[in-house]
C-alpha cells in the first residue's frame, strides 16, 4: 500500500476492514467472563480476524456470553481460576504456538504484563524495547494518530525514545502506511535548552535524517497543535514536512501521553486500540472499561502484526483504569539490557 493509499486508513473501522482479508489468527483472552470482551471475541470470530480461546471460569465464561445470545463451543475454553493463572496460561498458550496473540480481558494490567515482561517464561526479545502504541480515532480528524508512549515507558531518555519511535514506526509499516510522519511532541517547536524534549526532539529529527531511526519522516521539536494542524503550522511559519500531517506523536514522557490520550477520549469522543510493540507476538492492551469497537480494532492490529512476522518462536532466554489502561513499567523492565 503507498503512501497515498494509506491516507484511507482514517478510522479503526479501515483498520477493521483490513484485518478482515487474512486468515483469522488464534487469539488467547485472558480473564474472558466480561460482557465488551466476549461480544468482541464473538464479533472478531464472525468477521475472520480472530479464533479466540476463552481463558478464565468457563461456567462464567458460558454464562456472560448466553446472556449475549451466543453459544460458545467448549473446546474453546479453558478453565483457571485467578488473574495471575489466566495471564501465565495465556503467555504459555502462545509460547507453545497454541494461540498466535493475547489480548487482555477483565483482568488488571499489571498482571497480564508481569506475565508477558517476565524474564524466563514471558514474551520478551532479547535486546528490544517494549513499548505500546495506541491508535487513536479522533471524530473529524482525517487521519488515525499513533500516540507513544502513553502506558509502559515512565520517562524514557533519548535513547529510550528513538526505540518506542522505531516501535510506532514499525507498527505503522504493518498496517499499511510505508512512510509515516512522526511529531516529536515538546511544548514548543523551537529548541529551547531550558526544555529537555525539545532538546530531544532535534537529536531524534537529526538521528533519522543520518539514517539511525528509519522508515519514517520525522521532525521536531513540534506542539501538538502544529503537529495535527497544518492551519496552526502555517500562522507559526513552520517549514516541515511533518508539520498539520502527523501520523505519529512521540510524547515526552508516559504522563504527557497518558493526559492527551484521556483528553481526545473524553473531550473529543475519540477511540483506541492499544497494542503492545517490542515482545515476540502481539498483544493486545486494553482497558477494563474499553468499548467493543476499540477492542476489535486491537484484535485487527494484532492480526495485521501477526501477518508482518511479529510471531513465536521467541528466545528462550530474555537479556488507575480508563478507557486508555495504563501500565507503567520501570526503565529495567521496559529495557534490561543495553542497546548499542
Amino acid at each position: 500500500m503507498t503512501h497515498s493509499a494509506a491516507q484511507r486508513l482514517a478510522t479503526l473501522d479501515d483498520l477493521i476492514q483490513q484485518a478482515r482479508g487474512g486468515e483469522p489468527i488464534r487469539v488467547a483472552v485472558v480473564n474472558a467472563a466480561q460482557g465488551a470482551v466476549l461480544e468482541t471475541a464473538r464479533e472478531a470470530a464472525r468477521l475472520g480476524i480472530a479464533e479466540p480461546v476463552l481463558l478464565g471460569r468457563a461456567a462464567e465464561i458460558v454464562e456472560v456470553a448466553s446472556a449475549l445470545g451466543w453459544e460458545v463451543d467448549p473446546e474453546s475454553v479453558i478453565e483457571v481460576d485467578s488473574e495471575a493463572d489466566a495471564a501465565r496460561t495465556g503467555v504459555e498458550l502462545v509460547r507453545t504456538g497454541r494461540a498466535e496473540a493475547l489480548m487482555k480481558g477483565h483482568i488488571h494490567t499489571d498482571a497480564l504484563m508481569r506475565a508477558v515482561l517476565d524474564g524466563e517464561h514471558g514474551l520478551r526479545q532479547p535486546g528490544r524495547r517494549v513499548s505500546h502504541v495506541f491508535l487513536v480515532d479522533v471524530p473529524e480528524h482525517p487521519r488515525l494518530l499513533a500516540v507513544t508512549d502513553a502506558a509502559v515507558n515512565i520517562a524514557p531518555e533519548l535513547s529510550a525514545k528513538a526505540q518506542i519511535l522505531q516501535n510506532a514506526i514499525e507498527l505503522m509499516h504493518m498496517v499499511g502506511v510505508e512512510m509515516p510522519r512522526a511529531a516529536v511532541i515538546s511544548a514548543v517547536e523551537t529548541v529551547n535548552p531550558a526544555i529537555g524534549s525539545s532538546l530531544d526532539a532535534a537529536c531524534l529529527t537529526l538521528m533519522a535524517r543520518r539514517g539511525q531511526i528509519a522508515g519514517a519522516e520525522v521532525d521536531g521539536p513540534l506542539a501538538f497543535d502544529n503537529a495535527i494542524s497544518a492551519r496552526a503550522a502555517r500562522e507559526k511559519g513552520i517549514d516541515s514536512p511533518v508539520a498539520g500531517r502527523a501520523d505519529i506523536l512521540l510524547m515526552p514522557d508516559l504522563v504527557s501521553g497518558n493526559v492527551l490520550a484521556k483528553n481526545l477520549e473524553y473531550h473529543a469522543g475519540a477511540t483506541a486500540a492499544g497494542v503492545v510493540m517490542g515482545l515476540a507476538a502481539p498483544v493486545v492492551l486494553s482497558s477494563r472499561a474499553d468499548p467493543p469497537a476499540g477492542r476489535l480494532a486491537g484484535l485487527a492490529g494484532a492480526a495485521l502484526m501477526y501477518r508482518a512476522g511479529i510471531r513465536m518462536p521467541a528466545p528462550s532466554r530474555p537479556e488507575a483504569e480508563s478507557a486508555f489502561g495504563c501500565a507503567p513499567q520501570p526503565e529495567s523492565v521496559c529495557c534490561p539490557m543495553e542497546v548499542r
